[in-house]
């Protein structure tokens, strides 16, 4: 009698399909296969799920916005509290009483400010907007709704995840952002502003006077090292792949200066809205994701923490004509990030575009009052703070816990999803979890690997493995 946990078959069922993946890739290079003509028979030998779970990375990408000094507050006017927004009432904090529209097919409600990004995503794939974390006013650097618990954090989190995924630059950090701990997380490459990421990626090996500066010498160069590979992948030694992977994308990194083709062009900053008149605070955040976008086409890192306006918006009402324009600046920036993102093929996904694989979190220390407008001030009700997730499908979406008319707060039960009190600690942890659930590609067993025992089933939807 087979007295086996059907747990344990199926963990021993998985171990063995990516036993098989690992097979054929080695042998594919060693018969000088390409990837394709791999996955190809893979498909025909076990069928076009186990082709696909080959054919893409174990891990999405991530780009994780942290506002501070209050700038978080900016956000709450795309994605409003429901009951806030329908209240209709002109002294609270939402700038277009009557203007609001509800996302249809989420799970939960989702409301939209007229500015909102993402209005083409379906309903299954919207936001997800968590009440998470506390109050924490002033500060650049929040944590308390990216927080795991026993310090570490979801940045840290996600970055261990994606060492699944090797890329050449893991994560870059840009100036201060928190960055928290966690096992397995490579160190984050610290940039001052967006314009160092492309001067991250400026190879001294490929300008004038370079070891690799005649392009035949780095075709040679990338050549040497991918038939090193092909020879090394008869050993079979699966402990090696992620280095060989890394050194991979080095290799032919070496050879090619990407400064120029990261740097953002005139018609990128046209197609995020950008001109003359936009304020600083929108146009650098464009600059990051404009770069971020095309870092990804290249497979160049996996994961960019962005910091955002912190600018401590206490008389935005005053000024009901900028606050427009800032409004409709960040959801233009925020819509054609995602659009470059859409019309990008996956490098490390056939037949899929980046946007498939890509999770986006915002963060910040205090979204500032919802109910009262005039001179916004930092205080929430109940201490309480949120977090918004665009989680790829793989969340469930619309608001879990929230704000009403009457400054009631209310948080959610992370098992069931259902309306529960608030402890911002117990959703901060669960909300965070359920960031590194859409990087896992729904894959608990590696969210395991990160987060042990992570109770999250009201909030994440199920994937068959």
């Amino acid at each position: 009698m087979n007295s086996r946990h059907p747990r344990d078959k199926d963990e021993a069922r998985l171990v063995s399909r990516r036993s098989l993946i690992r097979w054929a890739a080695f042998t594919g290079a060693a018969l000088g296969l390409p990837r394709w003509r791999v996955f190809e028979a893979l498909e025909l030998a076990g069928g076009t799920a186990l082709a696909q779970e080959a054919a893409c990375a174990a891990t999405a990408r991530s780009v994780h916005l942290v506002a501070g000094t209050g700038g978080f507050a900016w956000f709450q006017l795309l994605w409003p509290h429901n009951d806030v927004a329908a209240a209709g009432n002109d002294g609270f904090a939402f700038h277009a009483p009557g203007q609001q529209v509800t996302v249809s097919g989420t799970d939960r409600t989702l409301t939209l400010g007229p500015e909102a990004p993402w209005r083409g995503v379906e309903g299954r794939a919207n936001v997800s907007a968590f009440m998470a974390g506390n109050n924490e006013t002033h500060t650049n650097q929040p944590t308390s709704n990216s927080t795991l618990g026993n310090g570490n954090g979801v940045f840290a989190a996600a970055t261990a995840l994606q060492t699944a995924s090797p890329t050449l630059v893991p994560v870059i950090a840009i100036d201060d952002v928190p960055f928290g701990n966690a096992s397995g997380a490579p160190r984050p490459a610290r940039v001052g502003n967006a314009d160092a990421i492309v001067s991250l990626f400026d190879s001294a090996a490929s300008r004038m006077g370079g070891a690799l500066f005649d392009p035949n010498d780095a075709t040679l160069y990338d050549t040497s090292y991918r038939a090193f590979l092909a020879l090394n992948a008869q050993v079979g030694r699966g402990t090696s792949t992620r280095g060989f992977e890394t050194g991979k994308t080095a290799a032919a990194f070496l050879g090619r200066n990407l400064a120029d083709l990261l740097a953002p062009r005139p018609e990128d900053f046209v197609r995020y809205g950008v001109d003359a008149g936009t304020a600083s605070k929108v146009s650098e955040l464009a600059k990051a994701l404009i770069i971020t976008a095309k870092a990804f086409e290249m497979g160049l890192t996996s994961s960019v923490i962005i910091p955002c306006f912190r600018d401590d918006p206490h008389g935005a009402f005053n000024d009901m004509g900028v606050l427009r324009q800032t409004t409709r600046g960040i959801g233009a920036a925020l819509d054609a990030f995602r659009g470059d993102l859409a019309s990008m093929n996956d490098p490390t996904c056939g037949g899929r575009k980046i946007s498939d694989n890509v999770v986006i979190s915002i963060h910040g220390d205090t979204p500032k009052n919802p109910l009262d407008r005039s001179g916004w001030p930092d205080g929430t009700p109940g201490n309480s703070n949120w977090v918004y997730v665009l989680g790829g499908g793989y969340l469930k979406t619309g608001w879990f816990g929230g704000i009403d008319r009457n400054g009631n707060v209310t948080g959610f039960d992370p098992t069931t999803g259902e309306t529960s009190g608030f402890n911002g600690g117990q959703t901060a942890r669960a909300a965070t979890a359920a960031i590194c659930y859409a990087i896992a590609k729904g894959d608990k067993r590696r969210l395991n690997d990160v987060i042990p025992n992570a109770q999250i089933d009201g909030i994440v939807r199920p994937v068959l493995m």
